[in-house]
């Protein structure tokens, strides 16, 4: 690790604000209990052994390699671990979950769930961590995994706990509807919540519905001990409960969606969960979902021991953004006004924070309605208005200004002009147009719905009140499609997600293209705010960029969206994401937390695919990360002092659960396909039209995107079953495309050469 710059002489002169720390959260103990640390999700531990004196000597000690998924290496691993007690917890693999030694990544013990998987949703979506509840007495891991269980094992042994459901496990889609009912499949990559002796799971249905009846994603609580179902909260009201007047024409009938895909916070004193609740099928068109649609993309905070609502606030109405609430609320207690208040605050994709008083759901600062576009699509009824918060300011550009396009020569200028004239562009809130052979091409979408914040969150700090943001800055479009005839019944479709690329490859618009912003909550005042990383080596190259004199050291790199870690005197930020296919680089960076002033950098084995966390055990501080990208398979890297006794593992060989080195068997590493020259022809018209705008005409992404390369992939049915039912930023193509034409398509993607199979 190297030093980029001597510690800073300043001092934190927010401490003076600071609020008391009795009952504030942060990770306890030394350890990581979730996701975030803890259950208000601060991500953040009062550790101070690494610190601004030392940081520049930080190395790696041991590494871990993840499980394979099935007969395929791991190549984007998200997981964070929990640490209690003493041992590593990490979902990997197929639906498996690992226990680790902390002090050398040595593995304690492997679950592997029986059967191996249920319901096949696609394995490229881990688990992003797990949850953890004990009596004191007894220990248990909780897994809610991709393909529909919810997972209870005994921490201590690594055995099913066989009293929990069937054999250790509650099957998710049974029951789901209000009728008591099954679903046809749900899963989920977000860990559940432990409130007491409750253990509340989310769930999502399939990610794009195929029609205008879809799965709900209702919200049940279930008995730590035995798995017995103690109450569901239906995100879609149902008769004679409180909103369900806003899902007008029986639409409450057949809706979808409304389910919670990123994590859930309690408050463990009052034993109150808060749900970040996601849009309504499908995201860009309502027409078949009039009304409000509560609670459809709100923040609802529930009694998680008994289910009953306690307060809501809907943060987007009857949405057609995809701006689903992404992140994890932050709980933590400020100081506003000279009044100490148990806050709240859900980070949004529209690059804003709503600020409440956790207990009560009054806003901290005025909330205003405000008037939004309205749209001229047959069959929709937009909101007229909607809201936005006073303070804190937003931390992007919201909607379409000529003034954020690129402008660092006349000529790029004109040319990101005429790139923004193939779009419908407004202030945010522009509703989603069609896609218009020979004319525009959907709607501008400022911030993108891939953030502005994603479900990488934000970190808090409790003893200052400062809360630190990073955030993408990288518009999109929102297009329908008329569907093809007999194969839905939509009226519209979402066409595929597609970020805006700007002139000659470069970004649509000016830099910084990711940034990390800290805010002082006890105020709703930004206090500084700085570029991720600087801008990526195909911009730095860019033949139009040359002699220039340009900054490119605080540019950011395009489309990153990395998690915070924040310790008593550090910030940590990675330059890279949570999908494998996101650009940026492997450097892990520690920041001065008042300043924003970066005090070292190290460059990890490959790019963050996780979110990091720390812990200390045996007198030893450790910061774990996930890294992973097509090329190299996925591990854990764990970082520590010197003085730390290092593994064997740390020169990267890495094992499985059974003590063997992760391989692809040569039956695996090869994809033999035939296609004729008439077939290929037309499978490379099929993929231009349905792949090449995300995934670039050759299949290996494109410079500044965030989708993964197709090349190298050899199991055609999980490929064709991708294409089909599509995926978390990827259209179900079955909509559009016949069963030949998927066929031909999966072909012709299992022929695009590599050199790193998947």
């Amino acid at each position: 690790m190297r030093s980029t710059s001597s510690r800073s002489s300043g001092v934190l002169l927010l401490m003076a604000l600071a609020v008391p720390a009795g009952a504030q959260y942060g990770a306890p103990d030394g350890e990581w209990h979730t996701w975030g640390g803890d259950q208000g999700f601060t991500r953040y531990s009062n550790l101070s052994q690494i610190n601004a004196e030392n940081v520049h000597s930080l190395q790696a000690v041991w590494r871990w390699q993840a499980l394979p998924l099935g007969d395929r290496p791991d190549r984007n691993l998200k997981a964070t671990p929990l640490m209690v007690d003493g041992v590593l917890y990490v979902p990997s693999g197929q639906h498996q979950v690992v226990a680790l030694d902390p002090a050398n990544g040595e593995v304690l013990w492997q679950y592997d769930p029986q059967p191996a998987s249920v319901d096949d949703r696609g394995l490229g979506l881990g688990s992003r961590s797990l949850a953890y509840w004990t009596d004191g007495e007894q220990a248990r891991i909780f897994h809610n995994t991709l393909d529909g269980r919810l997972l209870s094992i005994d921490a201590r042994t690594g055995r099913a706990d066989t009293a929990f459901g069937e054999n250790g496990a509650v099957f998710l889609k049974e029951g789901l509807y209000p009728d008591g009912s099954d679903a046809d499949s749900v899963g989920s990559s977000s860990p559940p919540a432990i409130v007491g002796d409750v253990v509340v799971a989310q769930v999502v249905g399939t990610i794009t519905a195929p029609n205008v009846a879809a799965t709900p994603g209702h919200i049940r609580g279930f008995d730590v001990r035995t798995g017995e179902l103690l109450w569901r909260f239906n995100t879609i009201p149902q008769p004679g409960e409180p909103g369900h007047e806003t899902w007008e024409s029986d639409s409450w009938r057949y809706a979808g969606n409304t389910g919670v895909w990123s994590m859930m916070s309690v408050d463990e004193e009052t034993g109150y969960i808060y749900l970040p609740v996601e849009a309504g099928s499908n995201d860009f068109y309502g027409g078949h979902r009039h009304g409000d649609n509560l609670f459809a993309q709100s923040l609802v905070c529930l009694d998680g021991r008994t289910g009953e609502l306690v307060w809501h606030y809907q943060l987007t109405r009857h949405g057609l953004w995809d701006y689903d609430p992404p992140a994890a609320p932050i709980l933590g207690d400020v100081l506003v006004d000279g009044r100490h208040v148990k806050a709240v605050t859900q980070l949004t994709k529209q690059g804003m924070s709503f600020v409440f008083d956790r207990i009560t759901g009054e806003p901290l600062w005025p909330i205003e309605d405000r008037a939004v576009p309205q749209s001229e699509v047959p069959g929709e009824q937009s909101s007229a208005t909607q809201p936005f918060p006073t303070r804190p300011p937003p931390y992007l550009s919201q909607g379409f200004h000529e003034e954020d396009l690129i402008d660092f020569t006349p000529e790029l200028r004109s040319e990101a002009l005429a790139i923004a004239a193939q779009y419908v562009t407004g202030p945010m809130y522009m509703p989603p147009t069609p896609i218009r052979e020979g004319g525009t091409q959907g709607t501008w979408v400022n911030p993108g719905y891939q953030g502005g914040s994603n479900w990488n969150g934000a970190a808090f700090d409790p003893e200052t009140g400062m809360m630190f943001v990073p955030l993408r800055n990288a518009p999109m479009a929102a297009g329908l499609l008329d569907p093809e005839p007999g194969r839905t019944d939509w009226r519209f479709l979402r066409a595929p997600s597609v970020f805006i690329q700007g002139p000659r490859g470069l970004p649509v618009t000016r830099p910084p293209w990711s940034l990390i912003t800290a805010t002082d909550m006890n105020r709703g005042e930004h206090i500084w705010s700085r570029s991720i990383g600087p801008a990526s080596d195909y911009i730095k190259e860019h033949p139009a960029l040359q002699g220039l004199d340009l900054d490119f050291a605080n540019m950011g790199h395009p489309m990153i969206r990395p998690s915070p870690l924040l310790t008593a005197e550090l910030l940590f930020l990675a330059e890279a994401g949570h999908l494998s296919g996101d650009p940026g680089g492997p450097m892990f960076r520690a920041y001065n937390k008042a300043t924003g002033e970066v005090l070292a950098e190290l460059e990890l084995p490959a790019k963050a695919s996780g979110a990091p966390m720390t812990y200390f055990h045996d007198g030893f501080q450790y910061i774990v990360i996930a890294v992973a990208t097509a090329e190299h398979p996925a591990e854990l890297v764990a970082l520590a002092l010197p003085g730390a006794p290092v593994a064997d593992s740390a020169s990267g060989a890495g094992t499985t659960g059974s003590g063997t080195a992760v391989t692809t068997s040569a039956s695996a590493s090869m994809a033999v396909v035939s296609l004729s020259e008439e077939e290929r022809q037309s499978a490379m018209a099929l993929f231009e039209q349905a792949c090449a705008a995300c995934h670039g005409n050759a299949g290996a992404g494109l410079p500044g995107g965030s989708a993964p390369s197709l090349t190298g992939l050899v199991d055609q049915t999980r490929v064709q079953r991708m294409i089909s039912d599509g995926g978390v930023e990827m259209p179900a193509f079955a909509l559009q495309l016949n069963d030949t034409q998927i066929n031909l398509l999966s072909r012709y993607v299992l022929s695009l050469p590599s050199s790193a199979p998947e």
